[in-house]
C-alpha cells in the first residue's frame, strides 16, 4: 500500500533532504511539496494526502495554524528543530515528532509505527480524533519522564497509578515511568 505524502517546510534544503531519506521507504509516495501554510492548504485540499511531514516554524503561519484551518487533517509527522513544541504535537495527535536534522533511524522508526498500525486511519471518525473523538489502542500519547519525551501507543500502557505509568514495550520488558 502506497501512502500519499506531502512535505511541508519553508526550507527547500530540508524538503530535499527529507525527500532523499524517504526514497529508502517504498511505502511512502511523496506526491508534492509546499513551502508555506497557504500553499499547503491548497495542496492538501487538491491532493488529499494520507500523511504530511510538517515543519512547525514557518514564515507567516505555523504548522499548528495549518492544522487548525483544516476541516479534516491528514496524519501528521512533525519535522522541526524545536523540541519545545512536542507537547503541543501530542495535543493534535501527531504520529511522531522528528528533530531536524532528521536521522534516518528515527525516520525509519516513525515509518515503522505507521506500518505497525496497518497503514493510516481513513474513516472520518478516526480522522477526527484530534478534534475530540475517542482514542483507540492504536493512538499514541505523549509521555515526558524528566528530560526525556516520546510518544507511546495506548496498547503499550499496562497501568497508570499514582503518577506512575507502566508500559509493556516487549512481551517480557516492562518499563516504569514516574
Amino acid at each position: 500500500m502506497s501512502i500519499k505524502t506531502l512535505l511541508i517546510d519553508d526550507e527547500r534544503l530540508a524538503r530535499l533532504e527529507l525527500r532523499k531519506l524517504l526514497k529508502e521507504h517504498p511505502s511512502i509516495e511523496v506526491i508534492e511539496e509546499a513551502a508555506n501554510v497557504e500553499e499547503a492548504l491548497q495542496k492538501i485540499d487538491l491532493l488529499k494526502p494520507d500523511l504530511i511531514f510538517l515543519d512547525i516554524q514557518m514564515p507567516g503561519k505555523t504548522g499548528f495554524d495549518l492544522l487548525a484551518e483544516l476541516d479534516r487533517a491528514p496524519q501528521v509527522i512533525f519535522t522541526t528543530a524545536h523540541h519545545e513544541f512536542a507537547l503541543k504535537a501530542f495535543q493534535v495527535n501527531a504520529l511522531d515528532y522528528l528533530m531536524k536534522p532528521v536521522e534516518p533511524g528515527r525516520l525509519a522508526d516513525a515509518i515503522q509505527k505507521i506500518q505497525s498500525m496497518g497503514g493510516l486511519r481513513t474513516s472520518p471518525q478516526e480522522a477526527e480524533v484530534g478534534n475530540g473523538g475517542l482514542l483507540t489502542e492504536n493512538d499514541q500519547v505523549f509521555v515526558k519522564d524528566g528530560e526525556r519525551c516520546w510518544f507511546v501507543k495506548l496498547s503499550e500502557i499496562v497501568q497508570l497509578k499514582d503518577n506512575t505509568l507502566q508500559l509493556l514495550r516487549h512481551p517480557m520488558d516492562i518499563v516504569f515511568l514516574s
